[in-house]
């Protein structure tokens, strides 16, 4: 029966998805009144208690979510010389082979995703439609990634011959021992994406979650045990910033795949580069994603696209829509629009499909937005929301009412920094170039969206707009919403380092290293 039911994506808004939510909202309430209990890290194959024991609890009301257990120096070092270890043997298998194991992490997730679902929603405060878009995703993840190396050979390529009995080729080869960070807000797909492109890759992994998402680490490890990925190969180290900073710091890393902020991502590369010697970082942080809303714009899609990915997962996306531009002889019309839709979302704990917007992920979170809100009644005015919520349910979690701001100047903090809030800045232009030129004007570059139906003004904004991913015209988000194989997810300028993104065909190279092999054959044996 669940085979029928239709697969949530990031696009299809419009499609009746009360059967998977349904089951969803089961699995949810059966999981929501199971004992919590400890969760081991992995190092070797087994689990491992050293460490310090703390408690995760959910955004949603304070609901204990489970045990974990904070990694150490000497718990890092075993997962790496263990990780070590299981790399000699996974690293020479055929690549068909490690096609095969890792294809099979696709479907015990895909066996397991209400599962998987139901955790992110718990832990991160996800809605229904984004943790199970989430894991829809991660699934064409690793399949894709999968076909990506089947596709091409394995990476294997002939070259040519300088002389007849010179037999040369090109082959990417592993790295050994990847670190990957992942972060809160997808632990699900970040944290398989990367996990996927170093397996795929032929090293091993040690896998840090966020404390704040525990228990999706656990997931991911669990799936690569039952599909078969051997012991030692995946290690698991729970903990904070102390953990990864160990983890940068360690020689015996070969690399590292992290999803983040800039100011934590920068940290990495000096690190890294303070080591002796170049290692791959492959790094993604974050965005300050503008919107252009053109006069030829239909404005009741650009109104639902903006508040969708201003305020999906509360604005804590590295794609948030958090900067929109609106051509002054439609500015009075889209606001009132974009106001009414942002009016009219169901705030609240994430325990029904109904629900679109849910809690902050921690007290931290909210002070930022606090501090945002301040200075945006001081240096402009908030148009809509501004406040927390109080009262009931929302006295369990840090809920805040999604907000517009208006009249900052272009040079204000607000319109610089990622914020990683549901907040939206407004700003008027004249000038769609000019605007485009404004947008441009930040560190960095990871998306950007447009609403125009006029060809030029759409080739302008396809031309001029400085961001790895660009959308037009989307009612289901403005700047979010990547699929694997459909759009690659690129950072441009601060928001990445290599200049290939996730989600298409460059990234899992990424994770390898180029060697040619030349071998000189006797005449006969070229014969």
């Amino acid at each position: 029966m669940n085979q029928a039911l239709p697969r949530v994506t990031y696009s299809n808004i419009g499609t009746d998805f009360s059967g998977v939510f349904g089951l969803l909202q089961k699995q949810l309430e059966q999981d929501a009144a199971a004992p919590a209990r400890a969760f081991p890290n992995l190092i070797g194959g087994k689990p491992d208690e050293a460490g310090a024991r703390y408690i995760a609890r959910s955004p949603i009301d304070g609901s204990e979510i489970g045990s974990f257990f904070e990694a150490g120096q000497g718990e890092v070092d075993r997962a790496i010389s263990a990780a070590s270890a299981a790399f000699r043997e996974w690293g020479s298998r055929p690549w068909k082979e490690r096609v095969a194991l890792v294809r099979r992490v696709a479907d015990r997730l895909s066996d397991h995703k209400y599962e998987v679902a139901a955790a992110c929603i718990r832990e991160v405060g996800k809605s229904f439609g984004e943790a199970m878009g989430e894991v829809e995703e991660a699934i064409d993840l690793v399949r894709y990634y999968s076909d990506q190396l089947e596709a091409n050979d394995g990476f294997y390529r002939p070259l040519s011959r300088a002389v007849p009995i010179e037999e040369t080729s090109d082959v990417l080869r592993p790295y050994g021992v990847f670190a990957v960070i992942v972060p809160f807000n997808f632990p699900v797909a970040l944290g398989i994406g990367m996990l996927a492109g170093a397996l795929l890759g032929g090293n091993a992994v040690v896998l840090k979650p966020s404390p704040q998402a525990g228990l999706t680490g656990h997931w991911l490890a669990r799936l690569c045990e039952e599909a078969g990925i051997p012991g030692g190969v995946v290690n698991l180290l729970c903990g904070g910033a102390e953990v990864g900073q160990a983890l940068v710091d360690h020689s015996g890393v070969a690399g590292y795949a992290f999803i983040g902020s800039h100011a934590v991502g920068t940290r990495i590369l000096r690190s890294v580069a303070a080591g002796g010697y170049n290692r791959p970082v492959i790094i993604e942080m974050g965005g300050k994603n503008p919107c252009y809303v053109t006069a030829s714009a239909d404005l009741d899609v650009a109104a639902e696209g903006v508040m969708r990915s201003a305020f999906g997962l509360q604005g804590q996306k590295c794609s948030s829509c958090s900067k929109v531009y609106v051509d002054r002889r439609v500015y009075a019309e889209f606001m009132d629009k974009l106001v009414a839709k942002s009016r009219a979302i169901k705030i609240g704990a994430p325990r029904s499909a109904a629900t679109f917007m849910g809690p902050l992920i921690n007290e931290a979170a909210f002070q930022r937005f606090a501090q945002a809100c301040d200075q945006a009644r001081r240096d402009g005015r908030i148009v809509h929301g501004g406040e927390r919520l109080e009262g009931g349910e929302y006295d369990g979690g840090f809920y805040v009412a999604p907000t517009i701001v208006e009249g900052l100047a272009a040079e204000h903090r607000l319109n610089k920094d990622e914020l990683f809030l549901p907040f939206l800045s407004v700003q008027v232009f004249d000038d769609l170039e000019m605007a485009i030129r404004d947008g441009n004007d930040i560190a960095y570059g990871l998306t950007a969206g447009a609403y125009a139906r006029d060809e030029a003004e759409l080739n302008l904004f396809l031309d001029k707009a400085e961001a790895g991913a660009l959308y037009a015209n989307r009612a289901s988000g403005a700047t979010t919403g990547a699929w694997p194989g459909v759009q690659t997810f690129c950072g441009w300028k601060g928001s990445g380092v290599a200049g290939k993104g996730a989600l298409g065909p460059y990234y899992v190279q990424q994770f390898m290293r180029e060697q040619s092999r030349t071998i000189m054959r006797t005449s006969a044996a070229a014969e």
